[in-house]
């Protein structure tokens, strides 16, 4: 959420974020609420006022036997004056919230200005693209070859988008998912498994729930809504509380199923498991002082770069402009993962910082002394490895001539020394 103070001050910095984004959002109506919303509490301090006061003229004639007759009765309307003002004070401030709740972020000054995603930059590529002489397959094909995946059956049992993992890709999503664990402890990181259901409130804090709430699973009957992502257990962990300044960068990495009613873009990624319902992902999440949180970010990134490096999956480094910036982020970055069966670079990571949007709906605070007021924390968060997609990835790039995946060098410890998935006999 941006500051209200913001919205007042410099309503042209909100206008042209939103023209930036390409965002329609009706403005002028949220600050004619802001003005009247102060309208009115002042009104009604000013009521509360004149009742206190009637109230204390009164005791004072009641002490010295004088008629009240007259106070009583203003007393009487100024009472009723003020619940009527104190009811429209109540829904306008309920407005007023709904509406900044989805107003998004602003966008960091870095961020280039762009119409679409045809416009975000390409920063940097990474490994390199090898065009072997053979015939390349995808991984729906190399997986059904050597059994290590059964969509049919899963699709019998759940339907669309779900999936059984058998054998030596079981094997290979465990070992991504404890490499990973292990290449964030090393790094400082404090491992943590959020709740895999989320509550309206907490997720509302974390998001714009507007924008997502057709793509989460709602449990019916109860307050509560299976996660998408460990990203928003994470922010809202430590909502409502002030951290001491000298906690801060507290940086965990969390492990969690994720769970999204995903279609797919435009009919792609219909076959196999790039782009599923459930799906298994370590995350980064810090929180950080507001002037530590830009370095923060180029942390977070080099440290996703450098987890992709390992694995040897060529990709590109990309800065998302700002029309395909996601609402509650400033900035992001997008790791695109080469997939040789599309010739394509394909999204694995999002790397972004939501500076203090996201701590300001949750009011997520810090101060380094306990008379010092407080200020909110900025939130970051990046994907170290949605497994699925990376496994797909993998079998991709690390097909062989016979049929056969290898496994990258780093995986192979977790793997119990497994250096190659063959056809079984």
């Amino acid at each position: 959420m941006l500051d209200p103070k913001l919205l007042r001050e410099n309503p042209q910095l909100v206008r042209g974020m939103l023209a930036n984004r390409k965002f329609e959002f009706p403005l002028d109506h949220l600050l004619e609420l802001d003005k009247r919303r102060r309208e009115l509490i002042l009104q009604v301090e000013e009521f509360k006022r004149r009742k206190n006061l009637l109230a204390r003229v009164i005791s004072t004639k009641i002490k010295n036997h004088q008629d009240t007759v007259q106070e009583k009765e203003e007393m009487t309307g100024v009472g009723i004056q003020l619940v009527e003002i104190e009811q429209e004070k109540k829904a306008i401030e309920a407005e007023f919230r709904a509406s900044m709740m989805t107003l998004p972020n602003l966008i960091n000054e870095s961020v280039p200005i762009g119409s679409d995603e045809k416009e975000n930059v390409i920063l940097r590529y990474h490994g390199k693209i090898t065009k072997p002489d053979f015939f390349l397959k995808d991984h729906v094909d190399i997986a059904n070859t050597l059994d290590l995946l059964d969509i049919d059956r899963a699709s019998k049992i759940a339907g669309a988008r779900f999936y059984f993992l058998k054998n030596e890709l079981v094997k290979l999503n465990l070992a991504l998912i404890n490499y990973a664990l292990d290449f964030l402890a090393k790094k400082g990181y404090n491992l943590a498994q959020p709740p895999f259901m989320i509550k309206r409130e907490a997720m509302e804090g974390a998001v714009i729930l507007d924008d997502i709430e057709d793509m989460i699973y709602k449990i019916d009957k109860d307050d509560l809504y299976m996660i998408g992502t460990s990203e928003h257990s994470m922010a809202s962990m430590h909502m409502n509380e002030i951290f001491n300044g000298k906690a801060l960068p507290l940086r965990y990495a969390s492990i969690s199923p994720c769970f999204r009613k995903e279609a797919g873009a435009h009919g792609k990624d219909t076959k196999g498991i790039f782009r599923v319902h459930q799906f298994e992902k370590v995350e980064q999440f810090v929180y950080s002082r507001p002037e530590e949180s830009e370095q923060e970010h180029e942390r977070i990134l080099a440290i996703a770069e450098e987890f992709y490096d390992q694995l040897g999956i060529p990709f590109r480094t990309v800065l998302l402009c700002s029309a395909d910036l996601g609402k509650t982020s400033s900035k992001t970055y997008d790791l695109e993962a080469w997939m040789p069966s599309q010739n394509a670079y394909r999204e694995i990571v999002s790397c972004s910082n939501c500076a203090d949007f996201q701590a300001r709906r949750l009011l997520t605070r810090f101060r380094d002394k306990t008379n010092e007021q407080t200020r909110f924390v900025h939130t970051l968060n990046s994907t170290l490895v949605a497994t699925e997609r990376t496994m797909a990835c993998i079998m991709e790039n690390y097909q062989t001539s016979t049929g056969t995946i290898k496994i990258p060098d780093v995986l192979q410890h977790y793997m119990g020394g497994i250096t190659e998935i063959r056809r079984k006999n």
